[in-house]
């Protein structure tokens, strides 16, 4: 399967670069798989295209303000991505992280960050990522609070010399996070209000949260021309038993996001159960494969040739969404993270 064969044209006008006024007042492009059939409407009306007895899964995964701006010894600014938390002691913390620029970097230099804080290259750990040991006066947890950006997606433009966005640390997040460890936010809940899921809870739809910690593997381009030869990087996830047992007993599943999408396929068995685990998971799914669980997905609009673009794809076929994207840009939707959605049954 060639690569290639997942692109669409975008303008740039469309890349969404702030939210909604209103998280509930995005558009929302409804496809039914079986008619082959489009139409437009708005995410506050969800509840109006849902029954009694379906169930969101929604991932209930926290971001955490992982973008920090520092200087190299050079007076250089440079951008560093959290990744993974390695060690924690007392004040300091040693984290894999990703540098932007990384050129001249050496093992043992010292990058400045404002605020009585700096870090230390321990070493260069592949192209990419670097160990990073952070030494903070106040802890380099409060430093985050408040030092700490949104980690938006490169597309989303922010100067460097802007400082931390509180509009960035809120509408990047979805209202019902809860447990931190995401460096990218699950967007497709970034549309959800305190009143939509009242109207969903008064309507009889259950909300089941999934926990799936969003990894820097989400900003990765598939690299290789065969679609089958890319590899996932891994990302952790938790079930709980209450979860399990909502999702089993569902009359539809709808997945918010392609996170969910991913964690719900990955631990289904053969009947199409799932039960209370935890646990990292790689799974890519692309054309091709038979969805044993989620019979609906909420999801934003994503970049060509990813791999949240080839999942949709192979939900709800490749031919039917290069259509329905087809739609999105003549109608004007607004694309990726900050950008509108669509609703797939």
């Amino acid at each position: 399967m060639e690569l290639k064969d997942f692109s669409y044209f975008l303008p740039k006008e469309l890349i969404a670069q702030h939210p909604c006024q209103q998280r509930d007042r995005s558009r929302m492009m409804l496809l039914d798989r079986k008619k082959k059939k489009i139409d437009d409407s708005h995410f506050f009306r969800l509840p109006d295209f849902l029954q009694k007895g379906d169930v969101l899964v929604i991932n209930d995964s926290r971001v955490i303000p992982a973008r920090l701006i520092g200087k190299k010894p050079t007076g250089a600014s440079l951008e560093i991505l959290l990744l993974n938390k390695k060690e924690s002691s007392g004040e300091s913390q040693t984290w894999e992280v990703l540098l932007r620029p990384a050129k001249r970097l050496r093992e043992n230099d010292t990058i400045i960050l404002s605020g009585n804080c700096e870090a230390k290259v321990l070493s260069r750990i592949s192209e990419k990522k670097w160990l990073l040991h952070f030494n903070c006066k106040e802890g380099f947890d409060e430093y985050l609070k408040l030092n700490g950006r949104a980690p938006l997606p490169p597309y989303i433009k922010r100067k460097r010399s802007d400082g931390q966005s509180k509009d960035d640390l809120e509408r990047y997040q979805t209202i019902y996070a809860k447990k931190p460890g995401s460096i990218a936010a699950p967007t497709a809940g970034l549309h959800f209000s305190t009143e939509v899921m009242q109207k969903l809870q008064n309507k009889d739809i259950a909300i089941a949260p999934i926990t799936l910690h969003v990894g820097f593997g989400t900003f990765l381009p598939i690299e290789a021309n065969k679609v089958e030869n890319h590899l996932m990087e891994s990302e952790y996830y938790e079930i709980s038993a209450e979860t399990a047992g909502i999702i089993n007993n569902a009359r539809r599943v709808i997945a918010v996001g392609t996170t969910s999408t991913r964690t719900l396929e990955n631990v289904t068995d053969d009947q199409g159960l799932i039960k209370s685990q935890s646990g990292w998971t790689s799974l890519f799914i692309y054309p091709g494969r038979k969805f044993k669980r989620v019979n609906g997905l909420l999801t934003n609009f994503h970049l060509p040739q990813s791999s949240l673009f080839l999942l949709v794809c192979a939900f709800a076929g490749t031919d039917f969404i290069k259509t329905a994207y087809s739609h999105a840009v003549a109608n004007r939707y607004f694309f990726y993270s900050y950008g509108d959605c669509m609703l797939i049954l």
